[in-house]
């Protein structure tokens, strides 16, 4: 899959795309059934599929102070879209300037002289422009005049009834329920990230950890969790990741009276070195809540029995 950072500079193979538009956090079931209507009607027009999104995310420009709340970076939802078929990324820097754009300013220089795009796929509730002037009927009237075709999607739902939504699963996360957010995004809910020098603590123990920051994602239920982790190819090199089980905490570490918030990974039978690197983190179950333990060997023999209780859980759920 091509990534295009700028729309007034992408490949002519990329222009002329069925584009989907939309932030996609999450990159869940309700995404995937958009993208799968989309990814038919590009093969019936025998044209690339393409989604166009935003980064930073909207919220975050406009609500600076709100706590992180994303479902998946920009590398971990390219590599979702990549799963869905998609063929060609835009991304689109958004900040204040951007969003003083009028909406037909955005149709015109953007879908059409950019992207020249043959179809855009939008929500039904699709809003776009400077004070969200733009809506599905602008689009669609811009459409017949300047020779691409729209379609707006309704909300899809689940087997219960319910709308699939980012907030949803966002609220699984925090309830320490990643199976439930599983059921929706279609795949584990990961963290990606690079890997940092820590304390080195874990090694003198027995047990060394890879160590991430959160970041600007969502902070899940703090805890002990089962986990498989892998190192990220990179969406453009086409290389499959290749998922080690693990146990992980996700804590302040009040054992040794630690302050920052930190993911630290302990990968099963595997001693390479992976500083600097960027791992992927599938969380699959929770295990239980961070503890404060009475010493290092209290901590110890606890470990040990995380790691345990996560080969159990690992042993019968994979990766995907």
């Amino acid at each position: 899959m091509a990534i295009f950072r700028h729309s007034s500079e992408i490949s002519d193979d990329a222009r002329g795309s069925v584009v989907v538009i939309g932030n996609f956090d999450g990159v869940h079931k309700g995404h995937q059934t958009l993208l799968a209507d989309a990814r038919a009607l590009a093969a019936r027009l025998s044209c690339p599929l393409a989604v166009l999104t935003f980064e930073p995310h909207p919220r975050s420009v406009f609500a600076p102070d709100q706590p992180p709340f994303r479902l998946t970076s920009l590398r971990s939802k390219a590599h979702a879209l990549q799963e869905q078929g998609v063929d060609h990324l835009f991304v689109l820097h958004f900040d204040r300037a951007f969003s003083l754009q009028p909406a037909v300013a955005f149709v015109e220089q953007v879908l059409v002289a950019d992207l020249a795009a043959r179809h855009v796929v939008v929500g039904w509730d699709f809003c776009f422009g400077h004070k969200r002037q733009g809506n599905v009927a602008l689009l669609k009237s811009m459409g017949a005049k300047l020779g691409f075709g729209v379609t707006a999607v309704d909300p899809v739902m689940t087997h219960g009834g319910a709308v699939y939504s980012s907030s949803i699963i966002r609220q699984h996360l925090r309830d320490g329920a990643p199976r439930q957010a599983a059921e929706l995004l279609g795949r584990p809910w990961e963290i990606e990230g690079r890997v940092e020098k820590g304390d080195q603590r874990g090694r003198t123990i027995g047990f060394p950890t890879a160590n991430l920051a959160l970041g600007d994602y969502l902070c899940p239920a703090l805890g002990v969790y089962a986990v498989y982790a892998g190192r990220d190819p990179g969406v453009e090199h086409g290389a499959e990741t290749r998922w080690i089980p693990a146990v992980a905490n996700l804590g302040r570490r009040p054992t040794v009276a630690g302050e920052d918030l930190r993911l630290e990974v302990h990968l099963f039978d595997h001693d390479a070195d992976l500083y600097g690197e960027t791992l992927r983190v599938r969380l699959i179950d929770y295990l239980r809540p961070e503890k404060k333990f009475d010493g290092l060997d209290a901590l110890k023999a606890q470990i040990a029995l995380d790691c345990d209780q996560a080969r159990a859980v690992l042993g019968q759920i994979g990766p995907n």
